[in-house]
């Protein structure tokens, strides 16, 4: 466990600084991966599964669950358990979106995917052995944090996977592949889903680890609704416009798939423009809680920023 939280990262000038921070809370989290899944036997799920999880990437929901509580008066030390099951979660859902049956992908953060090594039926159960870890990981690791708290974690991480998450907007967009009719409110229930549910369990654990009140979970699940959709749009632009070297994935398959995508439904400019909204509307969420807020605001600004 760690035992002290670094401060806020500034720079010399006394501003805030982004990359510093997402660098130093990336080492943490890394580092806390690390030492969470040693392997034991049978060693051959143990290294499909850390082969994935160590892949690396920006730890994104980690991060913003290791904000949230800080901005609400948590520490790092009691939000890393829930962080790092955060991020098998996710995996989970990396290595199983990858398999031939689903999106077909041969590249994930510039490596092979994980079906592409250990074959699809060990994928498969890699993917199942991290989620189902992440649950008892959470339970077992997390100190100095009431047990009701906990409970709603956990509720909260499997809401955002069953079918009223993930899980539930993978299925309609397997069902909408190839279809040229797919409207707005359509394309929005995917990605809200799909993407948007654990980016908001990530923001709303973290302030559930506090005990937050209804109000400020309120407040903090429209800041993640509107990052979580920001995110998946220029995830759609970045297909479209970046390469595979840049992405580390491959880039071109929602085309190829005859996916809707927001740049196919709006255009580019237009989603670039939306995305730009919908961060605006995040951080105005944040506008009450000062200079706390700043590294979360700072997240909303980066997602329509980045490049990979």
């Amino acid at each position: 466990m760690i035992s002290a939280d670094p401060p806020q990262v500034r720079d010399t000038a006394g501003n805030f600084d982004l990359k510093a921070y997402l660098k130093e809370r990336q080492a943490l989290v890394e580092a806390a991966l690390e030492a969470s899944l040693p392997v034991s036997y049978p060693e051959k799920i143990y290294n499909a599964m850390r082969y994935s999880l160590m892949a690396g990437g920006k730890r994104l929901r980690p991060i913003l669950c290791l904000a949230t509580c800080e901005l609400l008066g948590g520490t790092i030390a009691m939000a890393m358990p829930t962080a790092c099951a955060l991020e098998m979660i996710h995996t989970m859902s990396l290595i199983h979106d990858d398999l031939p049956a689903m999106d077909n992908d041969d590249y994930r953060r510039g490596k092979l995917t994980n079906h592409k090594v250990y074959g699809e039926d060990i994928a498969i159960l890699a993917g199942d052995g991290l989620l189902a870890y992440a649950f008892e990981y959470v339970v077992e690791q997390t100190q100095n944090v009431p047990a009701e708290y906990l409970l709603k974690i956990v509720a909260r991480l499997g809401h955002a996977v069953a079918a009223t998450g993930l899980v539930g907007g993978q299925v309609v967009d397997l069902e909408c592949e190839g279809q040229t009719n797919i409207g707005v409110e359509t394309l929005h229930f995917i990605h809200s889903h799909k993407t948007g549910a654990l980016l908001e369990a990530s923001v709303l654990s973290g302030a559930l680890l506090t005990g937050a009140d209804e109000a400020t979970l309120g407040r903090l699940s429209r800041y993640a609704a509107n990052i979580g959709l920001a995110f998946q749009i220029v995830d759609d632009i970045l297909d479209i416009t970046s390469t595979r070297d840049v992405l580390g994935k491959t880039v071109g398959k929602d085309v190829a798939a005859q996916k809707m995508t927001y740049p196919r439904l709006w255009g580019l400019e237009k989603s670039r423009q939306e995305a730009e909204r919908l961060v605006a509307e995040a951080k105005a969420e944040l506008g009450g809680y000062g200079a706390a807020a700043v590294p979360l605001q700072a997240i909303a600004d980066y997602i329509t920023a980045r490049t990979h």
